[in-house]
Parts: structure tokens; sequence; C-alpha cells
């Protein structure tokens, strides 16, 4: 495997590149690269990606949306005709199997995201794939290994935060010592969501807090203090229906500092970070999903506001642009790896009620 600190500086290094190339934050710009559009096929018809990803998507320079598919041909077919898209499958296997498409959108349960994403690079296709990227750390494991055999194919987790003009912002604050040394990090992000249908509340689908939003401060963190926290603690409960972590506490340390969070699916919704260091601290009101009409803000020094941004079209651009120019992904999969691993040891303290190495 890389080195950690080396992953932490690629995924910094391409993030501060899109700081100090304020013309593409918004767009990369199609003069700059030399081949086509990349022709995307997206796995599933969810609502989420019907009413907010794919139309941010299609706002982007880089990506056509070429294909969609649902187990339902029916459900693909509305789908595809409500957001134009030219064709749609009825099976996943038929999406995956079409040579005019280059890379997919994993956003399929948890469960899914590692048998269809390795379906899918065995098909010679790129994989963007929904965070987290997979279950546990055992089986981004088997992705990476399947990824020996697969050279030239590029795949990343889709943690779209990043790539948000508010945190481009922060982390170069960060990177610049405006904090000085960050000691301590706390983050809350929480919605409410009791329907015994959805998939955040299957326990067989991958479902509950940790897995779902506690990934965010967990990735946050670990790219702020550049390492994997040493050891975890995490208290909280579970539903007694569904089985699913429905509100966990977590306490990660780090050699330099600590970070805690709280993440809820049954909890009203709020979501907020506040990164202190040793001369100042940052807050960010919405740091995960910021609205892509109204401005966002974070709070250093006085009170920064930005304009509305397409954060996830700047994150597909992104990916496309490393498919185009053949370039390693900001987000590695030993990336993926590590956080995937402090997720493992988060879920055996919440069972053992005592600190886990990582």
């Amino acid at each position: 495997m890389l080195p950690i600190n080396w992953i932490h500086c690629t995924l910094f290094k391409a993030i501060l590149d899109l700081t100090r190339r304020r013309e593409s934050i918004l767009k990369v710009k199609i003069m700059d690269l030399k081949m086509k559009k990349i022709n995307w096929g997206i796995l599933s018809t969810a609502k989420i990606g019907v009413k907010k990803v794919i139309p941010e998507i299609m706002k982007s320079d880089l990506c056509n949306i070429y294909a969609i598919a649902s187990r339902d041909y029916n459900i693909a077919k509305k789908a595809a005709e409500g957001l134009g898209i030219g064709k749609y499958f009825g099976t996943y296997e038929e999406l995956l199997s079409d040579p005019k498409i280059d890379a997919i959108y994993n956003p399929l349960p948890n469960n899914l995201h590692i048998p269809l994403t390795i379906e899918a690079i065995k098909k010679g296709k790129h994989v963007l794939c929904e965070k987290p990227i997979s279950l546990d750390a055992n089986e981004t494991q088997l992705l990476i290994d399947t990824m020996e055999n697969f050279p030239k194919v590029k795949v990343m987790e889709a943690f779209m935060y990043l790539f948000h003009p508010q945190w481009v912002e922060v982390i170069d604050i960060i990177s610049q010592n405006g904090l000085g040394e960050v000691k301590f990090i706390e983050t809350h992000f929480s919605y409410f969501n009791d329907n015994p249908k959805d998939i955040r509340n299957k326990i067989e689908m991958g479902g509950g807090a940790l897995l779902d939003i506690g990934c965010y401060p967990i990735s946050l963190s670990r790219n702020i203090f550049k390492e994997v926290p040493k050891k975890v603690y995490a208290s909280g409960n579970k539903h007694p229906t569904f089985g699913t972590d429905t509100l966990i506490t977590g306490i990660l340390e780090f050699s330099k500092g600590r970070s805690v969070f709280t993440c809820s699916t049954m909890m009203a919704p709020y979501q907020n970070v506040r990164i202190f260091g040793e001369k100042d601290y940052i807050e960010i009101n919405k740091p995960f999903n910021p609205s892509t009409e109204q401005e966002s803000m974070y709070h250093y020094k006085q009170k920064k506001v930005l304009k509305p941004s397409l954060q996830y079209a700047i994150q597909f651009d992104t990916f496309s642009k490393s498919i185009i120019n053949d370039e390693e992904v900001p987000i590695s999969l030993i990336d993926s790896y590590h956080n995937m691993k402090v997720i493992d040891a988060l879920f055996k303290s919440f069972n053992s009620n005592r600190w886990e190495n990582v």
C-alpha cells in the first residue's frame, strides 16, 4: 500500500489546484482538454439522483449522461424520459455491457457498492461510487485487489463535499497555517427518517447513521489531521425494530489532536463543523450539502459568504478530467480503505463499549 501521508498530499494538492485556478472552480474548461465528453451510465433511479445529482451533472462541462438503469424497465423509462436521457435499461447488467459508456455512477444501496463496482471494472468501465465505498475495510481491500488487474480503470469514492468552493477555501486556510496547529474538530450531522422501507433503515442493505453520514466527519478529520486516528470510541443508540444505529457519537484520537462527532438518522436536521487551532477557528454552517440556490458561508475572522455552487458537477468534471488525461483521481482507494478502517473500529467500540485501536 502507498504511504498514508502521500495519499493526503495528493488529495490536498488536487483541491488546492482548484483553489489557485479560480477560473475553473465552477467549471473545468473544455478548452484545456483534447478529448470528447465522458459518456456516463447511472446505476439507479433513486430520488436523490433523479432530483438532485443528475440535474447537476447535466450542468457540467465534461459529462454526458448517456444512459440510466433500474431493475424495473418502466421505472428506468420514466426516469430517462423525465430527465431527457437517451437510453435506459431494465437491468444493471445491460447498462454495464453497453460499449458506448465510459464511466459508471454507482449510488446504489451500500451493500451493492462493491459488487456492482467490481462488475463495472471487469467490463472496463471507470466508476465513481457513492460513499461509503463499502460495508467494511475488507470489502474495500477486495476492490483494491481487483483493481490490480485493471490498471487503466479509474475508481473513486464520491465525497462531493470536498469539491465545494467553501471546503477548497477552508483547506487552503488550514494549509497556510491560518489556524495554527489544529487541535480539535467538532462535527454534527443529522436528519430524521423513520420510514421502515427506506434503505437507510435496512441493516441488511448497509443502513444506519455511521455508514450513511458518519463517514463525512471521519473523512474531513483524517484529511485535516493528515493521518489515521490511533484509537476511537463510540456510543449511541440502535433502533429496536430496524436494528440500525440511529445515533452515534464518536471520538477520534489523533497524534496531535482530537475529533468528536455526532451523527443521527432520527434527529432534527442539522449540520455544522467547527475546527479549532492554536491561533484561530473556522465554523462551517452547511459543511456537507449546502444549497445550490442560496449562498453558503463559513466563519473565519469574519463571516465569509460564497455564491451558490454545484459541488456534484465539480466532482464529476474532476473525475472525468482524470479519465481524459489519465491522471490520478483526487481521492484514492487507499484513502477510502483507511476511512473504512476507522468506521470498522467505531462499530467495534460501539459494541464493546471501550476504546478500540484502528
